[in-house]
């Protein structure tokens, strides 16, 4: 415990400057963290990011995280008006590559590669999206993340008899999965109260539910992942917490339903 506090405290610190901040800085950090994200969840798969499948991998995940206003000028630079069309063709590279290793990697491998890029890379692009919104939409998830994740562990841990999915999270329990969806809507509350954000109480509550479910859902998607692939953390670089998908896994998932259902609008 004092290790994840530790670790807690420092990457905040690092963190939230960027966050204050934003602009091109803040993209960068997010660019980083969504590389090194790829990096985890291909290496479970056993898949090298130095390699010519995973540098095209990674070449899309990057096009996928920059702003649209960056991707939109790459696309312009080469005679197209989306980013998409280039998005596409490095899908055929990869496909090609099959044949020109004659199935030395498959195209199981090649769905896992796109799949990876895209679960990665439109959730890192939407969080810097966020932040074009206005500071305190940024806040705003980070503190629904973060308060759906303590008040589900520490309710669960006093409370929790019931599991909530053993197949998947042997360790969370119904009772955790509500008390931080209703944690998460105390905090949103005082947040209102505090600096006035959103258009209504009713509204705020209604989203940040949604928010706090969709949120332990994307939870519950990293813990499929890395028990499917028998792995305990997706990664090391945050001593006691993992690595990023294991601290980010929710925000991925949050704010783009936030975007989707137009709150930052």
């Amino acid at each position: 415990m004092k290790q994840r506090i530790m670790t807690a405290i420092v990457a905040a610190a690092l963190f939230i400057p960027f966050v204050i901040y934003g602009k091109v800085p803040f993209t960068l950090l997010v660019l980083a963290m969504a590389i090194i994200g790829f990096y985890e969840i291909l290496k479970m798969k056993g898949i090298a990011l130095f390699s010519v499948p995973g540098l095209i991998g990674a070449l899309t995940l990057t096009l996928l995280v920059i702003p649209t206003e960056w991707s939109n000028k790459v696309a312009e630079s080469i005679g197209y008006s989306s980013i998409i069309v280039i998005i596409y063709g490095l899908m055929m590279l990869l496909l090609i590559y099959i044949v020109v290793v004659k199935n030395k990697i498959t195209f199981d491998e090649i769905g896992f590669i796109l799949l990876g890029a895209f679960y990665v890379g439109l959730g890192f692009h939407y969080l810097i999206e966020t932040r074009s919104n206005g500071l305190e939409f940024v806040v705003y998830c980070l503190l629904i993340v973060w308060t759906t994740d303590s008040g589900a562990y520490f309710v669960g841990r006093k409370f929790g008899k019931h599991k909530l999915w053993p197949e998947i999270s042997p360790k969370k329990t119904i009772e955790g999965f509500v008390g931080g969806i209703v944690i998460a809507v105390l905090f949103a509350i005082a947040m209102q109260a505090i600096y006035p954000f959103a258009s209504s109480y009713a509204l705020l509550i209604i989203i940040t539910i949604f928010a706090s479910i969709i949120g332990q859902m994307g939870d519950l998607v990293e813990s499929a992942i890395k028990r499917h692939f028998d792995v305990k953390d997706s990664g090391t670089i945050l001593p006691g917490h993992g690595g990023i998908l294991d601290r980010f896994d929710s925000l991925l998932f949050v704010v783009p339903l936030l975007h989707f259902l137009h709150f930052f609008s």
